[in-house]
């Protein structure tokens, strides 16, 4: 048994609670009762009656993002193959510089909050650092040998990020079915709001395509800054480009396209190639065993050292930083807002270039942060909860029985829906019923509805906005 956290609505703290394995109930373990369980034992379904309402009126703020890490792969991949791997794991240095540049990578991994174990993002940004100043040096030999190992760990990063995309694609049709289903449950949940509304923002640190697999299974339509159709190019001028149509029988009014999306990769991705100082996307099927024959094209680079993954292996330093301050620019426009909500899930606020702008976004009092993540084992969530001082502002949703994807899209993620169906739904419940005009039902979403309990008494009430 785990420990679980929620922090939701009037909550003024987070509540502990663990799964019992005898009833399958919960139990609530720092204190004995809270005003919402009396007794400190609840149900699913009564913590569902709490959670999926909160959800749902905040996924109909003005301003919707979601931040996604590698917690998402790992559940998907586990959910097919039994098994997970995010591909960050030690890499063993053979250079004479192997001893300086395992101790900087973990004084980064310290200074990250991630304790004193490095992993390969951090080794590759020293590598990245230690070439340049050996390059200014003019230590040849040396920039020779570290640039030819700084390349194989990439060639094997990325085998890697590719082998966990073949391993969910190549799995048993039914494991394969479910982790997509789950998938595309997860990713609609978000994505299902109105077109009159603003579009939701994906945004991930993630170098897989996952999410864009889960996309094209789903049908939403991803928007990024690549133009093209062969070969995409990123481009840098910010073009608020939107899908439309013409309704039949109407002129000059063109409706939204339901179901899009705005997505970006912070940390970008094993399909991004720099070429000739462009970054281009290149065809790379799900699930490729291997990246290379699919470089071998004229123009592209014939090794895998010009993969845009953050940090890159690029000299230089101008190109190191594009496209990535583009797209954190494109983080911070988007959450940085009056009435915005960012939820964060599978992300372990290890990266405190993202961590900092999701804190200038609390500044904003309008601004709303829910945290969903299977565990903190490091405790990196709840430090920076309490450091924070927004707890007012704050959603939490963590630990293994509440927030597995399983459990999420099942029970306490707002299931797909178009709010012109809850609409009518409420308005036929307030005349069926006859509730009182001041509940202001007719915008509640559906699962805010008590339904009632065969118990031969009226349940049937709403929640007031």
């Amino acid at each position: 048994m785990g420990k679980n956290f929620i922090k939701v609505r009037d909550d003024n703290e987070p509540m502990v609670f663990e799964k019992s394995d005898e009833d399958n109930t919960f139990k609530l373990t720092d204190k004995p009762s809270a005003e919402w369980c009396p007794d400190g034992i609840f149900h699913v379904s009564d913590l569902r009656n709490r959670v999926e309402p909160w959800l749902s009126s905040l996924f109909q703020s003005e301003h919707l993002s979601l931040l996604i890490g590698s917690g998402l792969t790992t559940a998907i991949q586990y959910t097919a193959c039994d098994s997970a791997n995010n591909g960050m794991g030690e890499v063993n240095l053979t250079s004479k510089y192997a001893t300086q540049i395992n101790a900087k990578a973990a004084e980064s991994a310290i200074n990250a909050g991630r304790g004193a174990k490095p992993n390969i993002e951090d080794k590759i940004r020293v590598m990245c650092e230690l070439l340049r100043g050996l390059e200014i040096m003019g230590n040849t030999n040396d920039v020779d040998e570290l640039r030819s190992e700084l390349n194989t760990i990439i060639d094997d990063f990325t085998n890697n990020i590719s082998s966990i995309e073949h391993q969910i694609a190549a799995a048993d049709d039914d494991k394969r079915t479910e982790a997509f289903n789950k998938l595309t449950m997860f990713l609609m949940s978000f994505a299902s709001r109105t077109g009159t509304r603003d579009r939701l923002s994906i945004f991930t640190t993630n170098y897989d395509r996952l999410i864009e697999a889960g996309a094209d299974v789903a049908g939403i339509h991803l928007i990024d800054r690549f133009v093209g159709s062969l070969s995409p190019i990123f481009r840098s001028s910010r073009l608020d480009i939107d899908v439309h149509y013409n309704p039949p029988g109407i002129r000059g009014e063109p409706r939204y396209l339901e179901g899009v999306v705005k997505y970006t990769k912070l940390h970008g991705s094993i399909d991004w190639i720099n070429t000739n100082n462009i970054i281009r996307k290149i065809g790379l099927p799900f699930g490729a065993k291997d990246i290379k024959p699919f470089l071998n094209a004229p123009g592209f680079p014939a090794t895998s050292s010009k993969i845009m993954i953050y940090p890159n292996a690029s000299k230089d330093r101008e190109t190191s930083e594009y496209p990535y301050v583009e797209l954190f620019r494109d983080f911070a426009a988007s959450i940085c807002r009056p009435n915005s909500t960012l939820v964060t899930y599978g992300y372990s606020f290890g990266d405190e270039h993202i961590n900092r702008v999701i804190r200038d976004m609390l500044t904003i009092p309008s601004t709303h942060l829910v945290i969903m993540a299977f565990d903190d084992s490091m405790g990196r969530i709840m430090q920076y909860y309490k450091d924070w001082g927004k707890e007012n502002q704050i959603s939490l949703i963590i630990g293994s029985d509440i927030a597995n994807i399983g459990a999420l899209t099942n029970y306490y993620l707002p299931k797909p829906a178009i709010d012109r169906a809850t609409i009518r739904m409420s308005e036929i419940l307030k005349k069926r019923y006859d509730c009182p005009q001041d509940e202001k039902v007719d915008n509640l979403p559906k699962s805010n509805i008590k339904e009632d309990k065969g118990d031969g008494e009226d349940d049937i009430t709403a929640f007031k906005c």
